[in-house]
């Protein structure tokens, strides 16, 4: 990870990636943001974060799209394209 703030560390929480120190889910941060919660209601509900953490939760869980899931959709493009050529290609 890196994030100095953020966390995935194999021996806690099994490696998911947390906020260092208060064992919080970066996706239990970025689903909050999602349903509405306000960076001062995520710390209101868990105080054992700072603003700081909240701020590098975003930003690992952007950054995981970009590194995983971005790569994964143009993957599956390339790959129904060669079954679409595989399907119209003289036998």
């Amino acid at each position: 990870m890196s994030h100095e703030r953020i966390s995935d560390d194999h021996r806690i929480m099994g490696g998911v990636p947390c906020a260092a120190g208060a064992q919080i889910r970066v996706t239990t941060v970025a689903r909050s943001m999602v349903n509405g919660l306000t960076t001062d209601e995520i710390l209101a509900k868990y105080p054992q974060l700072a603003r700081e953490d909240t701020q590098a939760c975003l930003a690992c869980a952007a950054g995981a799209v970009d590194v995983r899931e971005l790569p994964a959709q143009a993957d599956a493009a390339r790959i129904h394209e060669l079954l679409a050529e595989s399907f119209h290609s003289p036998a």
